[in-house]
């Protein structure tokens, strides 16, 4: 009787592996509030970048993340691509009423370079790698990919007083599949789809106000994003 009773929770555990935590509401809204950064040493190459990211699971008060980024830069004279080396600490929370939250320290590798269409249509293009030191897990490494597409609306370029559309799509892949302790995670990660509508206050100064899709292999949310950009 014990060994049927075993092997039937044992079975139950293979295919509801958050067995006992909070399933998360996809139909409810959660909310990211940001602030990105970006600064130039004088008039060298080299610079500074970073942002600070309060996530949560509704659109306050139940914490998904507190993130916290940084990296030095640098822009070689003959190309427009910026590189980063960085540095993230992540606390993650988990959904509904548990104040109990996992610590991760984050080193990253970024290149980032703009495509410009006309006079309205701006890209950037960033590529991103992850080493992931994640509490009670091994190292785990991640690629990620993201377009970002914004169009300027009342004005032929992004200048001061200038509306404009913003979108970006990224997408998260796995390195290391094997996390420690007998688990494993899938190649794919996640991904975001992003639509918003920006407002550049004045030359080195925005803020947007959108929506952000985001689906992983297990639940998908919309997440509401309100965003300040300034380069100083």
């Amino acid at each position: 009787m014990k060994k049927s009773v075993f092997f039937t929770l044992a079975c139950i555990s293979l295919f509801f592996p958050n067995f006992g935590q909070a399933q998360i509401n996809e139909d409810e809204m959660g909310a990211w509030y940001m602030y990105f950064f970006d600064t130039t040493f004088k008039e060298s190459q080299w610079g500074f970048q970073g942002d600070v990211q309060y996530r949560n699971w509704d659109i306050a008060g139940d914490l998904e993340q507190l993130l916290l980024r940084g990296g030095l830069t640098f822009n070689p004279k003959t190309t427009d691509i910026k590189f980063t080396l960085g540095y993230g600490n992540v606390t993650t929370g988990q959904y509904g009423s548990s104040t109990t939250t996992t610590t991760e320290s984050r080193i990253y590798q970024e290149a980032l370079f703009p495509v410009q269409f006309g006079n309205r249509f701006y890209t950037n293009h960033r590529f991103r790698y992850e080493q992931r030191f994640v509490a009670d897990q091994d190292l785990r490494t991640r690629y990620r990919y993201n377009l970002f597409l914004n169009i300027a609306l009342n004005k032929a370029a992004m200048e001061k007083n200038t509306l404009y559309l913003a979108f970006y799509n990224e997408l998260f892949i796995n390195g290391q599949r094997d996390i420690g302790n007998g688990n494993s995670v899938t190649i794919f990660d996640r991904n975001r789809f992003y639509v918003a509508m920006g407002y550049l206050i004045k030359k080195g100064l925005k803020v947007q106000l959108g929506m952000m899709r985001q689906t992983t292999n297990s639940w998908n949310k919309n997440q509401l994003q309100l965003s300040l950009h300034q380069k100083i």
